[in-house]
């Protein structure tokens, strides 16, 4: 006996359309022009995913450059110095000392400073 895949499909289909429903035009009409734009709107989230990490550590860096730069040093150094002076601060918290207490900021420079 053949088997056919009416109610599925339509589910399937009443699905991607829910999932496509702010696009524009056939791509939220359409069941394939939708289908399309679903799959490549999943790959765009799941490749972006990763280059949020990327974008926000560079962002990161750059905040604590010009921080450090300020205090008469560079990015590299501080860096650097941090790890022979065995002080663990990742990147993330530093740009957020630099950004909201650059007394705090400064104060991390000249720990590493002074052996």
């Amino acid at each position: 006996m053949r088997v056919k895949t009416g109610p599925y499909r339509r589910q399937h289909h009443k699905k991607v359309l829910k999932m496509t429903k702010g696009q524009f035009g056939t791509r939220s009409r359409l069941f394939r022009r939708a289908n399309e734009a679903l799959l490549k709107s999943l790959w765009y989230a799941y490749r972006d995913r990763r280059t949020r990490k990327r974008d926000l550590r560079r962002l990161w860096i750059a905040r604590i450059n010009a921080a450090a730069r300020a205090n008469g040093t560079t990015y590299s150094r501080l860096i650097d110095a941090m790890k022979k002076s065995k002080i663990a601060l990742n990147r993330k918290m530093l740009a957020e000392l630099a950004v909201r207490q650059p007394e705090a900021f400064a104060a991390v420079v000249a720990a590493t400073k002074s052996p």
